[in-house]
């Protein structure tokens, strides 16, 4: 207790450079934890963003990752339905379950042909009540929402493309797209009907009922290949464009009812789907949940392997970003500390020069070695401890102080706008590993200067009064 009087009296003793080094101390500090809080809420809304979209699990065929994109139709799920049955039935998994729905991606052309233009596309149909229910999930309370998909509650032929393949498909004013620019070259088409040969294929899905299917503005073909290898199309009416985030998957998404992909490509055979995603309440629930599901889909997998995948492993892009993030926050944190470091320990080796004769005065009275080596550390480990504190409380303030602003900006993963968030309050592991990590580095700094002061010689100490 008296080393602990006589270190806030000696930096009392010179209240500026004490205040000037506390408050270096409390800058480092804030810069750290204001910015590991910005980058804690980028990580948030990617984690949201992929679960509201993917789920936090997924089963899968064994093989549908690496190879599905190419012919997701050999590696399609059967009786998909019975293992879902199996999952919403499962008392360990039914207080865990938000969501459990099948979805089926497939490949093909879409044409706007009273425009003369068409695309390949990468096509999913899903179910659209629980699509809207997935991204209502919103586990870390931010501030931004996902926009409801306009599928829910449309006609059974509706579509939603990414606004890249609307404005290719130019199909922008018959959505009412804004900032979407229109192409200078001449159009050759005459803009009233499509191929013969497209025009019967589709009729066949979807019978004419006001001239051809492709005469209404917002309707386009699709064509794809069905399970048997054969060509089929159908005419859908696209009510939406949603933004995907990435140029080159906004330019090839679409999305359809689950029901109507199913119909287009097994036609009267028994249907399937590529992947049943699993949407949980809580992340942290995840690894209970995927080792439960493996014990499930064993059951089905004597004629098909089927593999459970979490997110991370479905998203590379996330964990890469997480650790990229990780990385930054490391360096920001070194780079400060040095600065903290050298900072103390320029003010504890001035300190140690000004009261050489105090050292000497002190040793000559019976204080030994380790107690003036224990007064400078005590002394370097206050301002450590008080420099830490005031930068989280300033980080703390300036953080609300920022919320409060609603600075839009639009993070990864998302397209629209969002109030800048900087999350400090409640990211305890990081406040407590910043104020630990400053306070260690205070006591480092002011080791050797205190090592040193406890070297100096006696007489030749008081030899400076």
């Amino acid at each position: 207790m008296m080393t602990l009087n006589l270190a806030v009296r000696n930096l009392l003793r010179n209240r500026r450079r004490s205040l000037a080094t506390l408050l270096a101390m409390a800058i480092g500090s804030t810069a750290i934890l204001l910015f590991g809080g910005f980058s804690d809420n980028i990580k948030y809304e990617m984690h949201t963003r992929y679960v509201q979209r993917g789920g936090h699990l997924q089963i899968q065929h064994r093989d549908f990752y690496l190879y599905g994109s190419g012919n997701p139709d050999a590696y399609a799920i059967s009786d998909y339905a019975k293992i879902l049955t199996a999952i919403r039935n499962d008392p360990v998994l039914s207080s865990m379950l938000v969501v459990a729905t099948p979805t089926l991606q497939f490949g093909g052309i879409a044409g706007n042909y009273a425009a003369s233009v068409s695309r390949t596309i990468v096509g999913t149909g899903l179910v659209a009540t629980d699509i809207n229910l997935m991204r209502r999930w919103n586990d870390f309370g931010l501030r931004s929402k996902a926009p409801a998909s306009a599928l829910e509650g449309s006609a059974p032929d509706a579509a939603v493309v990414g606004t890249g393949l609307a404005r290719v498909l130019q199909l922008c004013d018959a959505l009412k797209i804004d900032r979407c620019p229109q192409p200078e070259l001449p159009q050759k088409h005459d803009g009233k009907t499509i191929p013969n040969d497209i025009a019967q294929l589709s009729l066949q899905e979807t019978p004419a009922t006001a001239g051809t299917p492709a005469s209404r503005p917002g309707r386009v073909e699709v064509l794809v290949a069905n399970a048997k290898g054969a060509p089929n199309v159908t005419s859908v009416d696209v009510i939406r464009a949603e933004d995907q985030g990435i140029k080159e998957l906004d330019e090839i998404a679409l999305m359809m009812h689950l029901a109507k992909v199913q119909q287009l490509i097994y036609g009267h055979s028994p249907p399937k789907a590529n992947s049943i995603m699993i949407q949980l309440r809580h992340s942290d629930q995840i690894p209970l949940a995927r080792a439960r599901l493996q014990t499930i889909v064993a059951g089905f997998s004597a004629v098909q392997p089927l593999a459970v995948l979490d997110f991370r492993q479905l998203n590379p892009f996330y964990v890469q970003t997480t650790r990229m993030f990780d990385t930054i926050f490391g360096f920001v944190f070194i780079l400060i500390g040095g600065i903290v470091l050298f900072t103390i320990n320029n003010t504890m080796n001035t300190a140690v020069i000004e009261r050489t004769v105090e050292i000497g005065t002190l040793r000559s009275l019976g204080l030994r070695r380790v107690g003036i080596r224990r007064l400078f550390v005590t002394e370097g480990a206050l301002l450590g401890v008080c420099g830490a504190l005031l930068g989280v409380v300033l980080a703390l303030g300036l953080a609300a102080l920022v919320n409060q602003m609603d600075i839009p900006w639009v993070p990864p993963t998302t397209v629209e706008p969002v109030p800048l968030t900087i999350l400090v309050w409640g990211e305890t592991r990081m406040m407590l590993g910043t104020t630990f990590g400053l306070i260690c580095i205070a006591i480092l700094s002011a080791w050797w200067p205190a090592h040193r002061a406890a070297r100096l010689d006696v007489v030749e100490a008081l030899r400076h009064a």
